[in-house]
């Protein structure tokens, strides 16, 4: 499959067969994006950050690492990170977000806005947005706890692959939130490879 760019501060939604591997890249560097994945038998399936913590004891994910999903089942496994720094820990940015963290700029519906809308189709409503995997987002974190959050560290090109484990439903992002992509915003590229193409 050709590569498919997402505008900034916009979402796509599509499906992703058991066996393929979906490539994010980060075009032009500095750029988050917000990931999520559902069955695609029953989109009450979802990715869960608390499993895939408990499972893979580590909230520093990359490369070999599981995303699992709310019923304990892996959904992605991550095959290839160039970047090596990502958050599972943030949720989605949303209006309410932006009334929050950046009450002097203009409100924005965000991932959170934006992922609701591509996902509609496939029947998913917003209650049953969760965290998302936010690729290529640097959220540090401190000793005693706080957290942080800085410009990514992805360079132009980098990007992150992840192979199917089930038939999903993925919703992808080019995030809206300042503070995430270093206060601008860029597109996010993703290319669907086919099972031959990923096999690692």
């Amino acid at each position: 499959m050709s590569i498919v760019e997402i505008p900034p501060r916009t979402g796509a939604a599509f499906l992703l067969h058991e066996g393929q591997t979906l490539r994010v890249i980060d075009p032009q560097g500095t750029q988050v994006s917000d990931l999520l994945a559902y069955s695609a038998a029953d989109v009450r399936e979802v990715i869960s950050n608390g499993r895939t913590f408990d499972y893979e004891e580590t909230i520093a994910l990359t490369g070999g690492n599981r995303l699992w999903s709310n019923r304990s089942r892996p959904m992605l496994t991550i095959i290839e990170d160039t970047v090596g720094r990502h958050d599972f820990l943030l949720t989605p940015c949303s209006e309410a977000t932006f009334r929050h963290f950046y009450p002097d700029q203009p409100v924005h519906r965000g991932c959170f806005g934006n992922l609701a809308e591509a996902l509609a189709p496939y029947g998913v409503e917003p209650d049953m947005i969760p965290c998302a995997f936010n690729v290529f987002m640097n959220v540090p974190v401190a000793a005693d706890g706080v957290l942080r959050v800085d410009p990514p560290t992805s360079r132009p090109g980098d990007y992150l692959r992840l192979r199917a484990e089930m038939d999903l439903v993925i919703g992808l992002t080019a995030c809206s939130a300042y503070a995430s992509n270093g206060g601008s915003f860029k597109p996010i590229h993703y290319q669907i490879e086919t099972s031959d193409a990923s096999r690692s």
